[in-house]
């Protein structure tokens, strides 16, 4: 047997395995019974099930889609190479063990993909950074982070859009909100969910003292229309106002930005990225549904809690990484304990070691 070839066919071994683990033969049973009920006239009468039904078979067809295509990939590689290498065809085996270099890189990537498994991953993401107490330091290692979740989204493609931007009065920001749209754009992102703490010698301080600030990062998926989420507009105060930001770098100059509060709760939620208010309105209406829903999701996870306080997760409010540029250089992520001495290319957005080892730890529990 050639070297390629044996290769090829451990790959096939590992991938089964995989497609084994993650229950995937009974995921395409699964499916193809929903659809099958969704077949039967009694079932549209019921739309709320068929809603339901609908919902499931797209995101199991999400998760299996990948799966099934490397699957045919392999195989037919295989038969492949055993015919390049029976003909000895070495032209033919470089251009296969090309082939391969391309279907391991593929194969990597799906790997990550295993550790999403809520339905949400595969969503889009509202990712919002808000500094806590510090004035002028903190709202500028607001700006800080969010110009370093701009350049990730920027290395992997998502396409990152400041939808609210509330500049600080000296330097930085009090709030902003990014719209970040893509696959896997939440299940990456969520596991920024908490507060980040940076040590350095400040910029603003006369006495070039060190010192410590804080802000909280919210990341919360973006909700399919597959969801109903009830929202009475009665319950409804929608403002609109001029937009501004930090001299126009990341919203336009217009009448059209769109503020709604949700009475019950008292959430509020603004877009003004867009010169059409009813752009800036969808795109608010989208973000509180996101967040109606995260808010009665937490209070599910609340009360399983109450019941089982020893699986208790990582919450919003506890310091997940510290990124200290003074006296020495160092981001520590305390949940994984991953560290990076290359503060720099941190800020610059190279998080990927941080995220993936959340994941993997999450995924390991």
């Amino acid at each position: 047997m050639g070297a390629l070839l044996e290769k090829v066919k451990e790959t096939k071994q590992n991938f089964l395995n995989d497609w084994k683990i993650l229950n995937i033969d009974e995921k395409l049973t699964e499916i193809e019974r929903l659809k099958q009920e969704m077949n039967k006239e009694n079932v549209w009468q019921d739309h709320e099930k068929v809603a339901k039904i609908s919902f499931r078979v797209s995101a199991l067809e999400k998760q299996t889609k990948d799966w099934i295509e490397i699957r045919k990939n392999i195989f037919d590689l295989e038969e492949l190479v055993e015919l390049a290498e029976k003909e000895d065809d070495e032209q033919m085996l470089l251009h296969l063990n090309e082939e391969y270099v391309i279907l391991l890189k593929k194969l990597n990537t799906l790997e990550i993909l295993i550790m999403f498994k809520d339905d949400f991953d595969r969503n889009n993401a509202f990712l919002n950074i808000h500094p806590g107490a510090g004035g002028t330091e903190s709202q500028d290692w607001a700006e800080m982070l969010l110009r370093m979740y701009l350049r990730w989204a920027e290395r992997h493609n998502f396409d990152a859009e400041v939808v609210d931007y509330q500049a600080g009065e000296v330097a930085g920001l009090k709030d902003v909100t990014v719209y970040v749209k893509g696959e896997y754009a939440y299940g990456y992102l969520s596991s920024e969910n908490g507060i980040h703490r940076l040590v350095r010698h400040s910029p603003f301080n006369a006495n070039d003292k060190r010192q410590t600030s804080f802000c909280s990062v919210t990341v919360i998926p973006e909700i399919n229309d597959e969801i109903e989420v009830k929202i009475d507009p009665k319950d409804l105060k929608i403002d609109t106002f001029r937009a501004g930001g930090a001299g126009g770098q990341y919203v336009n100059k217009t009448e059209s930005a769109v503020r709604i509060t949700h009475l019950p709760t008292g959430i509020v939620v603004s877009c003004q990225s867009e010169r059409s208010q009813l752009q800036n309105r969808e795109t608010a209406m989208k973000m509180l549904k996101a967040k109606l829903y995260e808010l009665e999701r937490k209070k599910l996870e609340e009360e399983k809690e109450k019941i089982t306080p020893e699986k208790k997760a990582i919450n919003f409010g506890s310091q997940i990484r510290s990124y200290i540029f003074q006296p020495y250089t160092l981001v520590k992520d305390h949940r994984t304990n991953v560290e990076n001495r290359n503060v720099m290319a941190v800020m610059d957005g190279e998080i990927d070691d941080f995220i993936i080892s959340y994941l993997k730890m999450k995924n390991a529990k």
